[in-house]
C-alpha cells in the first residue's frame, strides 16, 4: 500500500498532463505532494524526509513555473532531488557508520541482513552513482528533447529504470539475511 501512495503524486502529474498540460500538471504534483506528506504523517505519526525534501522542491521550483510561466523549473526538479540523493549518499558513506543505503535496506528488511562494512559501503557507492546518472539524464533529457519526451521519461521511465537496477539488488541482499535453516534470526540465539 506504502509503494502505491508513494506513486500517487506522479500518476496524478501523468494523467493532469495528458489531460490539461504540463502547468495543470505542475499545480496537481504541487498539491499531490503535500498531501502524501501529510498522509503519511497522518498514518505513521511522522514525517518522511523525502516526502518533505521532495515537497519542498516540487512546491518551490512548481510555484517559479507556474509564475514565469518557464517549464524549465518544474523540469530541474528531478536533477536536484537525485542529486541530493547521490550527495546524502556520499557524505553518508565518509561520515557516518552506517551508510544510508544501509539504513534504508535494514528498514524494509528488518530480519538483518548478514554484509560487512565494506559490503555496505560499496552498495551505497553503487546507489550513489546511480542517483548521479539519473540526474545527468534528466537534465540532458529535458535540455535535448521535447517536453513530451521529458514527462514520459520522468513519469515511469525513471521508475522503470530503477526497478530494473534494485530487482537484483534486493535478491542479492534477501539471499544474505542473517537466518538460519530453520527460519530464525541468528542473533536470537
Amino acid at each position: 500500500m506504502n509503494s502505491l501512495l508513494e506513486l500517487l503524486p506522479l500518476a496524478a502529474f501523468f494523467i493532469a498532463y495528458v489531460a490539461a498540460g504540463l502547468y495543470w500538471a505542475t499545480g496537481v504534483l504541487m498539491i499531490a505532494s503535500v498531501v502524501l506528506m501529510f498522509v503519511h504523517r497522518w498514518r505513521t505519526g511522522k514525517f518522511k524526509d523525502l516526502h518533505v525534501v521532495t515537497a519542498i522542491l516540487v512546491v518551490v521550483l512548481g510555484s517559479a513555473t507556474l509564475l514565469l510561466h518557464d517549464k524549465r523549473f518544474i523540469q530541474w526538479k528531478p536533477t536536484v532531488l537525485f542529486g541530493l540523493l547521490a550527495a546524502a549518499l556520499l557524505v553518508s558513506g565518509i561520515m557516518s557508520q552506517r551508510p544510508l543505503i544501509q539504513r534504508m535496506f535494514q528498514s524494509v528488511m528488518p530480519e538483518g541482513i548478514a554484509l560487512g562494512r565494506r559490503g555496505w559501503q560499496v552498495l551505497n557507492s553503487v546507489w550513489a552513482g546511480w542517483f548521479a546518472l539519473v540526474a545527468f539524464a534528466n537534465w540532458y533529457i529535458a535540455q535535448s528533447f521535447s517536453e513530451q519526451v521529458w514527462v514520459h521519461f520522468h513519469t515511469y521511465g525513471v521508475s522503470v529504470a530503477t526497478m530494473i537496477f534494485m530487482v537484483p539488488q534486493i535478491f542479492w541482499l534477501s539471499s544474505k539475511t542473517s537466518q538460519d535453516p530453520d527460519g530464525h534470526n541468528s542473533g536470537d540465539a
